[in-house]
């Protein structure tokens, strides 16, 4: 495929990407479903080329931006609270995980090696950030779940990779140390957060000093990148380096950025994660074609189904095993007086334990194990199976599973205060400021209907808190106003604009004005 070939691809990519959108959308299908079908069926397209991924540029282009983009906006004081369970999710679920598939892959083949097996466990155990966030995305869960599945997702490829990276040494040489690889994972784990940290620091220091709005968000383009690579290139955790620094700029960004910035940075993020994860979707898919041309469908149909079955039925009951035990020793724990840990509960749990998609890090690692490594075909037509299995059922259904368990939001896991309140003690705060400033050394009151728009607001907003339900029809019908208003100012200045009475500054300067006003109310109205 020449170069031409490949721009043309991939902009016939883009143009499935958003058809597949809109149909997901209009089916009310989970958009990750709608592309990973698209993209097999796409791959089948006669005349089209095989799509052939290279793994480690896979997860080098993929990884890092989604990582990042998952720790900049996770609630780190949540994400702290938690711990203890994604820590128990992130290592010790992929762990059992890994086990229980290695231990089902030998019983229903006997004939593939111990080390194989442990290497089809390590790649299919963790469940994806990428496929976990497009389907959360579009489901409303309770704020301790949601932490739970987000922190999980970030933190446990970096326990499968090294999983795998053991299987794969035990295979070629035979030897294995379970103590050489607890110290590993451990070395592994803390280099990464120590280089995550160094690039954290080092982009809050650099953005200080820019001065661009341009360069302040191409900074943070390059910043996942920049730990992903620099871990890697010292042998350490990119994964772990990447959610660290992220996590750190996600903090630090609220005072480094100004409100430009951020609108603009989060935009030009928004826009380019929707692309990633839908182009990582549609690959998956796409590149179905190469393993069924390599193995062969009768193969796989004939001699592999029944043990890819068995290994699916495995992942998903290690996963619901792990959850509900470890919610069972949380219960005992607190019956013998430790009453620090809270359990999930039986619904919860369940919800928990349906939550295992995988995706682009399952697909990618597959794809690396070495050639002539025993059992590669099956290993990776496993991994297919895994992927398509998780997102076409659990992601389809995760949002009934979730409506049927009727899960509520504990008073613990719930905020001190609600938004209104929120909103309330900001607008006081704004106004004690106004006050402050509306006199001159005098005591003349100089700025009257600044200080009276401050006032009227503080009071609208305190009469509102704690009033939600009754205000919000009025508040909506206030907001339409605006937004209608709105919609007429727009028309009329481009009029203005369309007859030759105001120039393309001019245009720019007040529609800008306008888009704002209306970004405003309809973030109250919300």
């Amino acid at each position: 495929m020449d170069s031409m070939q490949m721009f043309e691809l991939v902009i016939a990519m883009l143009l499935a990407i958003i058809l597949l959108h809109y149909a997901a959308n209009r089916l009310r299908l989970p958009p990750a479903v709608a592309l990973l079908a698209g993209g097999a069926l796409f791959a089948f397209v006669p005349g089209l080329p095989v799509i052939s991924l290279d793994p480690e540029l896979v997860l080098v282009i993929f990884l890092p931006p989604l990582l990042m983009d998952g720790a900049w906006f996770i609630a780190l004081r949540h994400l702290r609270r938690h711990m203890i369970g994604i820590v128990a999710l992130s290592v010790g679920a992929v762990l059992f995980t890994t086990v229980v598939v290695a231990a089902i892959a030998h019983m229903l083949l006997p004939s593939l090696p111990w080390a194989a097996c442990a290497a089809l466990g390590a790649i299919v155990a963790p469940p994806d950030a990428v496929s976990a966030r497009a389907v959360l995305q579009h489901v409303r869960l309770p704020r301790r779940l949601a932490i739970l599945l987000e922190g999980e997702s970030l933190f446990n490829d970096a326990t499968g990779l090294v999983l795998f990276r053991f299987a794969i040494a035990a295979g070629v040489t035979g030897a294995f140390s379970a103590a050489d690889a607890l110290g590993s994972f451990v070395l592994l784990a803390l280099g990464g957060v120590l280089v995550g940290a160094a690039i954290g620091a080092l982009w809050v220091l650099t953005v200080k000093r820019l001065d661009d709005k341009y360069l302040m968000i191409a900074s943070s383009l390059v910043t996942p990148w920049a730990a992903y690579m620099l871990a890697e290139q010292f042998h350490v955790s990119g994964v772990i380096a990447t959610v660290c620094a992220g996590l750190i700029c996600g903090w630090y960004q609220h005072v480094v950025w100004s409100a430009t910035v951020r609108m603009n940075g989060e935009s030009f993020w928004a826009v380019m994660i929707f692309l990633m994860e839908a182009f990582v979707f549609l690959l998956i898919g796409s590149s179905l074609r190469g393993v069924i041309d390599r193995v062969g469908l009768p193969v796989v149909l004939e001699e592999m189904a029944v043990p890819v079955l068995g290994i699916l039925a495995a992942i998903v009951a290690a996963r619901f095993v792990w959850v509900f035990a470890s919610d069972g020793v949380i219960l005992l724990l607190r019956r013998l007086g430790m009453r620090r840990y809270r359990a999930l509960g039986p619904r919860p749990a369940a919800v928990l334990g349906w939550a295992g998609m995988r995706g682009v890090v399952t697909l990618a690692v597959a794809l690396s194990v070495p050639a002539g490594f025993p059992g590669r075909d099956f290993i990776i037509v496993a991994a297919f199976a895994v992927i398509f299995a998780t997102v076409l059922i659990q992601g389809t259904t995760l949002g009934a599973v979730i409506r049927l368990m009727q899960l509520d939001e504990p008073e613990s896991d719930r905020p001190r205060m609600t938004m209104s309140e929120a909103e309330a003690a900001m607008a006081a705060a704004q106004l004690r400021t106004v006050e402050r400033h509306a006199y001159d050394g005098d005591g003349q009151l100089v700025h009257p209907q600044l200080l009276s728009r401050y006032q009227m607001r503080a009071r609208a907003i305190e009469n509102y808190s704690g009033r939600e339900e009754d205000m919000r029809p009025g508040l909506h019908a206030h907001f339409d106003i605006v937004l209608a208003a709105v919609a007429t100012g727009r028309a009329e200045l481009l009029r203005l604009h369309r007859s030759g009475e105001i120039d393309e500054h001019t245009l720019q300067e007040l529609e800008r004005d306008l888009d704002l006003e209306e970004l405003s109310a309809l973030s109250a109205k919300a």
